[in-house]
């Protein structure tokens, strides 16, 4: 391994620390995601993680089970981030996918959770996480098991927050429930939220906003269709963008799709930003959203990500348009 990178000295000059809920914890105002982006050449992922570090941005999210294959994105960024001081990061984690055969391998038993987490801090190279996650609803195994197995590791020090990702409203109060019996916060909650994902507003912002959670956007791009090469509403085989925003794609046929697009790019466009940009600065409007977490394949990604936090204001006629292009009927 190469000597530790020498981190920009003006690092936090620019990039706005958002307080998470509650919580004493201030997240950066755009967080990096390793789904699906970090799991191939170790030099590529390092150069990016350091760009993204010396452009302010401190957090750190992966899972168990990003890849590929998975696992790889956690060893991978892992060995980068040893290189950076690690009391000025935050290194979050998930359990609840699948990751091994048998009967222990997903979900949320207190077997999994602690097993993966314990398994995760040796790929990370550490020995204590800042945030550790469930990371989606278990129908079989009851709430107050799987909040207990994150009080545990919360106990332990081997994550200093707890926190839920993929919860619907009604399993996320019960779990709020949970945890004030284990005497847990919920620091965090990372739902699936962008432009043309809006089902958050309807349930989980009250909740999150009533219990003092601070929320972390997951896919604010939409898997890729809220970028400008997607204008033509067209969505390739296999491609991510039909991934997450399905029901969406679904709903809309290619025609509708691009009306949309085209559209919220052309509002972009006055703004003097991308689709992609703006898209970001939609979802930080909102001030129960500490942060998104955006992935990139490439340094260049990351930096027109935090160049979106350029222009966080909208005016009404903006909200207003956008409103008419993605709010459901």
């Amino acid at each position: 391994m190469s000597a530790a990178h020498s981190p920009a000295e003006d690092r936090y000059a620019t990039m706005p620390y958002r307080r998470c809920g509650h919580s004493g914890l201030k997240l950066p105002a755009v967080s990096l995601g390793a789904w699906e982006t970090f799991g191939g050449d170790e030099a590529d992922a390092a150069a990016r993680v350091f760009r993204a570090f010396d452009l302010g941005i401190t957090h750190f999210d992966f899972a168990n089970n990003y890849g590929p294959p998975p696992g790889q994105a956690e060893l991978v960024c892992g060995r980068a981030l040893s290189q950076l001081p690690r009391d000025e990061l935050l290194v979050a984690t998930k359990a609840g996918f699948p990751m091994w055969p048998g009967p222990y391998g997903d979900l949320g038993s207190r077997k999994h959770l602690i097993a993966s987490c314990e398994q995760s801090l040796k790929r990370l190279g550490v020995d204590h996480v800042d945030i550790f996650y469930h990371h989606r609803t278990d129908p079989e195994t009851p709430v107050e098991e799987t909040i207990g197995a994150l009080a545990t590791l919360v106990r332990q020090g081997k994550a200093l927050y707890a926190g839920l990702s993929n919860y619907p409203g009604p399993r996320f109060g019960a779990a709020l429930e949970a945890a004030k019996a284990e005497g847990l916060r919920i620091a965090i909650l990372q739902p699936y939220y962008n432009l043309l994902g809006r089902a958050f507003e309807a349930d989980l912002l009250g909740r999150a906003e009533a219990s003092g959670t601070g929320v972390i956007a997951f896919a604010p791009l939409a898997s890729g269709l809220l970028t400008e090469k997607r204008l033509d509403g067209e969505v390739p085989a296999g491609a991510r963008g039909g991934l997450w925003p399905g029901g969406w794609v679904r709903a809309n046929d290619k025609a509708r799709r691009s009306e949309i697009l085209t559209g919220l790019a052309e509002v972009a466009k006055a703004r003097g930003q991308t689709l992609s940009q703006m898209a970001i600065a939609w979802t930080l409007r909102n001030p129960v959203v500490t942060s998104v977490v955006a992935g990139a394949s490439r340094v260049e990604q990351i930096e027109a990500s935090v160049a979106a936090l350029a222009n966080l204001a909208f005016s009404d006629d903006e909200l207003a348009r956008i409103d008419v292009l993605t709010k459901p009927a």
